[in-house]
């Protein structure tokens, strides 16, 4: 199934329509990661480049700030250069732990050359970094809609973080412009990012 009917849109609450959109999101990230894995390494290599410019415009002085990030993987764009200039710009970086299934993330202070162990989908994760709350969360998306709401891998780990926040975070999500889609059908539980930053 490739479209929805507008109308499942106006019943997140029905169990059948939001059946449907469980399905319509499984085929789309099949689809829009297959997209994003068929770029040329050299090719994704240059649209994190452009993307790490446009996180730098957007979140201007970093002293002291705590910035939550990703270890990429599956194509995601790699932004681990930037995280570096985060780190030479007086920021701190914190990456993502997941604890247990259906549970909030974890993030801890992490560092180049810090020692890191294999997580969940064998994610590299800190081994010893202080837990901490982040002051900017920058969410790596499958895809995303004009509203601002991301789609991710289906385990609903962001969205429970940032409802479980005491403090809201500057949400980031990040993506390449191929993983826009015209609406990813936004559930109750769904929390749309601050800013898309996109290649």
């Amino acid at each position: 199934m490739h479209e929805l009917d507008p109308e499942f849109r106006a019943m997140p609450h029905h169990s059948d329509a939001w059946n449907d959109v469980r399905r319509w999101r499984r085929a789309e990230r099949g689809r829009l990661i297959g997209e994003r894995m068929a770029l040329e390494r050299d090719e994704r290599h240059a649209r994190a480049s452009r993307i790490g410019s446009r996180l730098d415009a957007i979140i201007g002085e970093l002293q002291g700030r705590i910035v939550g990030t990703y270890w990429p993987l599956r194509g995601e764009p790699d932004l681990r250069s930037w995280g570096v200039g985060v780190i030479g710009r007086c920021g701190r970086l914190a990456l993502p732990v997941v604890i247990r299934k259906g549970w909030p993330l974890e993030y801890r202070l992490w560092a180049p050359g810090d020692p890191l162990e294999r997580g969940a989908w064998n994610i590299p994760v800190p081994v010893n970094g202080p837990t901490v709350q982040p002051h900017i969360v920058i969410a790596p998306l499958v895809g995303f809609d004009d509203a601002g709401y991301r789609l991710g891998y289906g385990g609903g780990f962001l969205d429970r973080t940032l409802a479980t926040m005491p403090r809201k975070p500057l949400t980031i999500g990040v993506g390449y412009a191929l993983n826009r889609v015209r609406t990813i059908y936004p559930q109750p539980h769904d929390i749309p990012m601050d800013v898309i930053v996109t290649d």
